[in-house]
This record gives structure tokens, C-alpha cells and sequence, in this order.
């Protein structure tokens, strides 16, 4: 996808741009391509960026530790400010309080935006923190004598060190 001018956008219908998504996303792995829309709308002094699209990932479960497909899908909307100073450097304060307004989004009224990191920062938005294979997923499989089954064999450097220590 390619950056939108914001300026741009005031010369189209009602300032909006309709973007048809399906492509792959530079740093998301994905086993299908990020399929869906976008639209990005110039209201004055924001945009309104909203987005519906879909596509597969893998994961690695957190208890078992094997590799599963999850759908990744993201129904939202955000607004971005438009501020003149959006792209002035920072000034320099190594610490600062910022006052809970000033926790937004800003571009630049004359910059771009990149659909393309909006959306994968909404995608990685939608992993989910627990990653679990299954719900009833049980997790690496223990033999009867505390250590791990011959399964697995990643746990095998884990066991000779703990029958070197006695109890």
C-alpha cells in the first residue's frame, strides 16, 4: 500500500479514500495474504481511519508449546489529529509529565500517511496475549517420575542437571 498524501485526500469525494486490501504485510507472518478495506477520511482537522480485514497466523501455544493457525481479524476505527507540530523534533527532556489529552495520534496536515503500518499495528493489536492451542490443552506431557516424557526432548538437558544435585 502505498502512503497517502493527507492533502490529497481534500480533492477527492467526500475526502475519502477507499483502499481494497490484499497483500502481505512487511513484518507480520502471516500463512494468507491481510485481506479486506480501509478507509481513510479527511474530516479538517483529523483523519477517521477505519479498517476491516482478516488473515491467518501461526502461533505457538504457551502450554504445549506446538504450533497452531489462529484467524486474525480487526473490525475498528480510530481518528488521528492533525497538528502542525506533529513533526517538530522533540525538545530534548529526557523525562516529562504529558497530560492524558496528549495521548492521541498526530500527523503533520502536509505529511503522509502508511495504511500499511496503521493496519499491522491493528493486526498485532488483535494477537491474543494467551495463546493457547486448545482450551483444554493439558500442556508438555510428565511421566510418573516428576521429569518429562520421552516426548520431548528439549527437557532432556534440564534432567541431567538435576540428577547431578542430589534431592
Amino acid at each position: 500500500m502505498e502512503a497517502i498524501h493527507i492533502p490529497w485526500l481534500l480533492k477527492l469525494p467526500e475526502h475519502t479514500e477507499e483502499i481494497q486490501v490484499n497483500e502481505v504485510i512487511a513484518g507480520l507472518d502471516t500463512l494468507t495474504p491481510v485481506r479486506g478495506r480501509m478507509q481513510v477520511a479527511h474530516k479538517g482537522n483529523y483523519l477517521e481511519v477505519s479498517a476491516q480485514a482478516e488473515t491467518i497466523v501461526t502461533l505457538t501455544c504457551h502450554r504445549c508449546l506446538q504450533q497452531f493457525n489462529h484467524r486474525l481479524t480487526v473490525d475498528t476505527s480510530e481518528l488521528i489529529w492533525l497538528d502542525e507540530s506533529a513533526d517538530k523534533p522533540d525538545d530534548g527532556l529526557l523525562e516529562r509529565e504529558t497530560a492524558f489529552e496528549e495521548l492521541v495520534e498526530t500527523l503533520s496536515p502536509e505529511g503522509y500517511f502508511q495504511p500499511d503500518t496503521w493496519l499491522y499495528e491493528q493486526l498485532c493489536l488483535q494477537l491474543p496475549p494467551r495463546q493457547l492451542c486448545d482450551k483444554q490443552c493439558l500442556g508438555i506431557p510428565i511421566d510418573n517420575n516428576g521429569g518429562t516424557s520421552s516426548t520431548d526432548s528439549r527437557w532432556d538437558a534440564l534432567e541431567a542437571l538435576k540428577r547431578k544435585f542430589p534431592g
